[in-house]
């Protein structure tokens, strides 16, 4: 009985730490994400976006993705300013676009795996490129699927009067931080309580021992980089441990996409959009970074 209750406090304490460090890992960029968040709310008009989005399908897409290079946010703190963005009047299938990209072209993260794969250029194109594709790809599809913007009702963004002042749209950008902050925080926590619960009862070791195969390794990453549910600015440093075990398609796979789709963006994804949109974006997902990945095997 004793030694029952030492492996149960065993696996407890693992998951605690788990826990916490996927916490402290993803703060930082989800209070980022807010933060931009409420200056969009607060100094970016409808006109202004009308601007820079074409209203071309295929080039607001194209001009989304690009533009989310210039977001130094995680999958997490990405949710909020995607969905600022749409209720500013971004159509749902540029949204997408940015969201899928943002966490992982942006220089913070191609930096971070250039450096965890030994200075490769190789990985980086891999990643990068096969993320834009991805993204291009899906909001295409989105703009003909959707017509709507998929939040949920709750997710809307209601207007308030803060004044026209400087001081009083700085006071409106922190109200509105530390709104966003409360509404997505919460899913995070849970998020990351069942990504420790996944990491300490599900053990890597059963899904490496299934992941040789040519397609297989594919799926078991990508399996994986959902249960780690890692940020984008640390996964490539994971990854790159993974070298000796599997294929380098693999790693690419793993790489697009848990920087696209884990436990906790899931639930953040959720908690803004209808579970329906949730549930194809994510089929989309899972499918193309596959065939991207099988692709990139015979490069």
């Amino acid at each position: 009985m004793s030694e029952v209750f030492f492996l149960f406090s065993q696996s407890f304490l693992q998951m605690n730490t788990i826990f916490i460090s996927i916490l402290i890992e993803s703060l930082p960029f989800v209070l980022l994400g807010v933060i931009i968040s409420g200056v969009i709310q607060m100094f970016i008009t409808e006109e202004m976006i009308a601007k820079v989005i074409p209203k071309n399908r295929f080039l607001a897409v194209l001009s989304a993705t690009v533009i989310g290079a210039l977001f130094p946010a995680c999958e997490c703190g990405i949710v909020p300013i995607t969905r600022r963005l749409m209720a500013k009047g971004v159509p749902l299938h540029a949204a997408i676009g940015f969201m899928l990209t943002g966490p992982i072209i942006n220089p913070i993260v191609l930096f971070s795996t250039y450096i965890a794969f030994g200075n490769s250029w190789r990985m980086v194109l891999y990643r990068g490129g096969l993320s834009f594709v991805v993204a291009l790809i899906i909001g295409f599809i989105l703009s003909y699927q959707f017509k709507d913007s998929q939040l949920r009702q709750e997710a809307h963004i209601h207007t308030h009067d803060h004044g026209h002042g400087i001081f009083a749209k700085i006071k409106g950008t922190i109200q509105h931080s530390i709104d966003e902050f409360f509404s997505v925080g919460k899913f995070l926590i849970l998020g990351a309580f069942i990504a420790a619960a996944m990491q300490t009862f599900l053990k890597t070791s059963t899904l490496t021992a299934i992941g040789h195969g040519e397609y297989s390794s594919s799926i078991v990453m990508m399996g994986l980089a959902y249960i780690l549910s890692l940020c984008s600015e640390a996964d490539a440093f994971i990854a790159a441990s993974f070298q000796s075990t599997f294929s380098l398609n693999s790693l690419v796979a793993f790489l697009v996409f848990g920087a696209m789709f884990d436990i906790k963006n899931t639930l953040m994804m959720l908690s803004a959009f209808k579970a329906k949109f949730v549930f194809y974006l994510f089929i989309y997902v899972s499918i193309f970074v596959f065939l991207g990945s099988i692709v990139i095997g015979f490069l």
